[in-house]
């Protein structure tokens, strides 16, 4: 079982920029495919990247490219996404999960961990 643990959230200014980490524990992580979705208010979860096992390989959303890098240590079992040049539409709780597999996928039903989320809050 696999335990995800987000943080780093918090209150910017757009333009502003942010890092966001996920930290799991209860398993092996490096044959884990990582994700990171969020929920805006009042609307679905949608898919913002994705990252394979080695880290050499990642996904974005067309709305964070550019903007946003994700990246994973696996010595500490920690993925991360570097966010710059925040934007109030960016406002969300961002969530880390984690999939076996060797692809990289948008499809939130893939990802069989979740962590609990942490707040991005972006002011105009």
């Amino acid at each position: 079982q696999v335990q995800l643990v987000e943080s780093g959230g918090g209150l910017v200014q757009s333009g502003g920029s942010l890092r966001l980490s996920c930290a799991a524990s209860g398993g092996i992580f490096s044959p884990y495919i990582m994700g990171w979705f969020r929920r805006a208010p009042g609307k679905e979860r949608e898919f913002v990247a994705a990252i394979n096992w080695s880290g050499s390989s990642t996904y974005y959303v067309d709305s964070v490219k550019g903007r946003f890098t994700m990246s994973r240590d696996n010595a500490k079992n920690t993925v991360f996404l570097q966010m710059s040049s925040l934007k109030p539409e960016d406002t969300a709780v961002y969530y880390c999960a984690a999939r076996r597999g060797s692809s990289l996928s948008s499809v939130q039903g893939v990802y069989r961990y979740w962590g609990q989320g942490t707040q991005v809050t972006v002011s105009s």
